[in-house]
């Protein structure tokens, strides 16, 4: 036996049904912080400061960390062997 229940709700709905917490003041918030953090970055016209406004938990050298398991798992999944 199948049964299908639909329920139309806002996600806020969904999250107060569920007893989820209302997280919007906190992303308000945070943005609110990233958005001054980038100004402040853009006034001083440096593009490593810029960079680390947007990715502050490693900076440039998360992203070539990230894109190096990209270049990985694609030079894998072509069956060419890992360079040394």
């Amino acid at each position: 036996m199948k049964v299908h229940v639909e329920v139309d709700m806002t996600p806020e709905e969904a999250r107060s049904m569920m007893g989820l917490p209302d997280v919007a003041p906190l992303q308000e918030k945070m943005m609110e912080e990233m958005q001054a953090r980038m100004k402040a970055a853009f006034d001083t016209g440096d593009p490593e400061a810029m960079m680390q406004a947007w990715m502050p938990l490693g900076g440039a050298k998360a992203f070539e960390q990230f894109q190096k398991y990209l270049w990985d798992g694609a030079r894998i999944m072509a069956g060419k062997k890992d360079k040394a």
